[in-house]
């Protein structure tokens, strides 16, 4: 083979990975069929893992996973319009509010949702429900590049600095509703905290953490742009950064370097990390048993818990309890 040959097949190989990197970054479903029988919404986390398992979780041939991001168009549509009118609405942002729909839906018979995306595990307020993990994620914290603040800390430093203790620096939360914020919160807030929408802000218990950006909406999950300051720090998904960092999540990271917490690195897959949880997929306690909720969800032999290849893919480590509901 030529050089000039050589030089064409390394660019067509080129070519082919940005094309695969595109295609599981994508944010919504997308080729056939256009609309899925198991749409979910929910989670930023977890949204880019469940778009690679969309594409590649059939049954007879034919793709059953719809994942819809917590970011992209005001309003989404999860059915035929023409057979369910009123499956076009709000796009849910976080864990919450996937969650909240997906009950929504149950109410009303609707159709159009069938499952939620949750970085944090609210069973025990949601009987109806169950929460079925599938994947290990962990969480830091992330700085810019440039930061005053350091890239190491302690699980107490971070304490101190979110309970307004320690005031040099200037933490960030996500918005409320975010399961990712939730877990953060459990996590590293003194013992019985609860998270409410006053918790952080100017009026609420801590007010040195800021949870809505210079407009005065809320901070996304996992969006290191948000860091605009030297004195910035923000909670930040290992999992998540990592397929940002490498093309499998559409780059949001901006400056954004991952911390150290109590000298455990924030590497791909490090299960030891000390703010380490389950990321979980949530359908209706009375469809555990039902087909394809049980086909895809549901045990060890789940077609989403076959799909170790993917999981891991995206930074996550594969649940040991993967398709076990939560009790």
């Amino acid at each position: 083979m030529s050089k000039k040959q050589r030089l064409i097949v390394v660019a067509a190989a080129a070519l082919a990975m940005a094309a695969a990197f595109s295609t599981t970054a994508q944010a919504d479903p997308t080729g056939a069929p256009t609309f899925r029988e198991l749409v979910g919404t929910g989670s930023d986390t977890t949204q880019t893992v469940l778009n690679g398992l969309a594409d590649v979780v059939t049954i007879n041939g034919t793709k059953v996973l719809g994942s819809y991001d917590a970011r992209g168009t005001a309003n989404i549509t999860t059915k035929d319009a023409a057979t369910s009118p009123k499956c076009t609405f709000v796009r849910p942002e976080n864990s919450g509010q996937g969650v909240t729909t997906l009950k929504n839906n149950l109410t009303s018979g609707d159709g159009c949702v069938q499952f939620a995306r949750s970085s944090s595990n609210s069973a025990a307020a949601n009987p109806d429900l169950k929460f079925i993990p599938f994947a290990i994620d962990a969480l830091t914290y992330a700085v810019r590049s440039d930061s005053a603040v350091p890239k190491k800390l302690t699980k107490a430093q971070l304490t101190a600095i979110y309970t307004c203790t320690n005031t040099a620096f200037k933490p960030l939360a996500p918005q409320f509703g975010s399961g990712t914020r939730s877990f953060f919160v459990r996590s590293v807030m003194p013992t019985g905290t609860v998270d409410s929408a006053n918790l952080f802000g100017p009026t609420g218990q801590y007010p040195c953490v800021t949870d809505k950006d210079a407009a005065g909406e809320g901070i996304q999950e996992h969006v290191g742009t948000y860091l605009t300051d030297t004195r910035h720090l923000l909670p930040y998904s290992i999992a998540v950064y990592n397929s940002q960092v490498y093309g499998n999540a559409p780059a949001a990271q901006g400056k954004a370097v991952l911390g150290t917490v109590d000298n455990i690195q924030p590497t791909n897959l490090n299960t030891s990390s000390v703010f380490k949880r389950d990321v979980y997929n949530v359908i209706p306690a009375d469809k555990l048993t039902v087909a394809p909720y049980s086909t895809v969800f549901v045990g060890g032999d789940s077609l989403i818990c076959q799909r170790g290849d993917i999981i891991t893919r995206y930074g996550f480590g594969v649940a040991g309890n993967c398709g076990v509901p939560v009790q």
